[in-house]
């Protein structure tokens, strides 16, 4: 019997590209969007409506998913947005819905799910987490915080539902060429005196961005994750991702001042 895998944010980007690339490999693939029905045609996989910011829509989908399908063996949490912009720029409100999204709607759905995978005494939770859940990088403070916040959430997960068979792991991409960026809420505000250094920061992030993966090389590492036996917790996938997470942990200074280094040169 083939598994049956649970895709939130499905719509695009990666969700889209994995439900079609495990629905051609003979999964039972079930994918979420907000508006299934603007997709539902043409897509070959499932598509139910979950706003994963929404407790009632939680409620309605899990019923209806368990209407859909009487076994699932894994969610794949991919829902969620980029906001971008400078910490001082960013108010309180905007960094509460950036964390509605990617941070509490990753949260309560799979929360709502955890009863049915504790009940089968299987299953695996796949989040699709960043390298900014790992590093972080300017104009993008409360999307890396949301990132880290996630990564701490399932570390304590992973250890409390082991005994259930409930694997958890992350996937931690790169750069990588999606509608990522097409999708980016950008902070309105502006103060005068970040005004070149905002240029030149994003232009950087244009320019990474454009030079980043192909997106089925992330597809292929969680198509990997699904298949192990034991997958690991931590699963970077990218160029230089072992050297920047290397750099990061161990080489702070260095990887700071390449960071200041590469913002410096665009202009």
């Amino acid at each position: 019997m083939s598994k049956t895998i649970l895709i939130t944010g499905a719509s695009s980007g990666f969700g889209l590209l994995l439900a079609n690339n495990l629905h051609r490999n003979g999964f039972n693939v079930i994918g979420t969007s907000r508006n299934p029905e603007k997709i539902q045609a043409a897509v070959p996989f499932k598509v139910l409506a979950l706003d994963i910011t929404d407790e009632n829509s939680i409620r309605e989908f899990t019923k209806q998913l368990f209407e859909t399908t009487n076994q699932l063996d894994v969610l794949v949490n991919n829902a969620g947005y980029m906001l971008t912009g400078l910490a001082e720029e960013t108010s309180t409100e905007e960094a509460k819905l950036q964390f509605e999204t990617n941070f509490w709607g990753t949260v309560n759905i799979t929360k709502a799910l955890l009863p049915y995978f504790r009940k089968q005494k299987f299953g695996q939770i796949i989040t699709i987490s960043s390298m900014m859940g790992l590093v972080s990088l300017p104009m993008k403070p409360i999307y890396a915080a949301s990132k880290h916040a996630l990564e701490g959430y399932f570390k304590s997960l992973r250890f409390e539902v082991s005994q259930f068979n409930i694997k958890v792991s992350m996937v931690q991409p790169m750069w990588a060429k999606t509608n990522l960026s097409a999708n980016m809420i950008a902070i309105d505000e502006d103060i005068a005196d970040y005004k070149s250094y905002k240029e030149q920061v994003n232009k950087y992030i244009k320019n990474s961005m454009a030079e980043g993966d192909d997106p089925s090389i992330i597809v292929n590492k969680i198509v990997d994750v699904i298949n192990a036996k034991t997958p690991k917790f931590k699963n970077i996938v990218g160029k230089m991702a072992g050297m920047v997470l290397f750099l990061n942990n161990y080489a702070y200074t260095k990887f700071e001042g390449a960071i200041h280094k590469s913002v410096k040169k665009i202009k």
